[in-house]
């Protein structure tokens, strides 16, 4: 993760590095609920998808939220494996 966001993990403080871990846990957490999957281990492109919002979040933790885009790499990637918007026997 601090290759992708070139940073060496020595140099960091212990603060950014707790930050760092709050920040993958959340990425995680957003393709969770974006895809719909409960397990992202068999979708490598997932990992990337993760990285993205790790380093849009890196890159902006002191931002005001003028930024108003949606990554497209995330986006694309997500919307290969969206599940949660199909319908389900339930709804139909």
């Amino acid at each position: 993760m601090c290759s992708h966001l070139r940073e060496i993990v020595e140099n960091l403080e212990e603060q950014d590095k707790v930050l760092l871990e709050a920040m993958k846990r959340a990425a995680v957490d957003y393709c969770k609920r974006k895809t719909g999957l409960e397990d992202l281990d068999g979708y490598e492109d997932i990992t990337i998808a993760v990285l993205c919002v790790v380093s849009d979040m890196w890159d902006n933790r002191s931002a005001t939220g003028s930024r108003t885009g949606v990554n497209k790499t995330v986006d694309t990637i997500l919307g290969m494996h969206s599940v949660n918007l199909l319908p389900t026997p339930e709804v139909v």
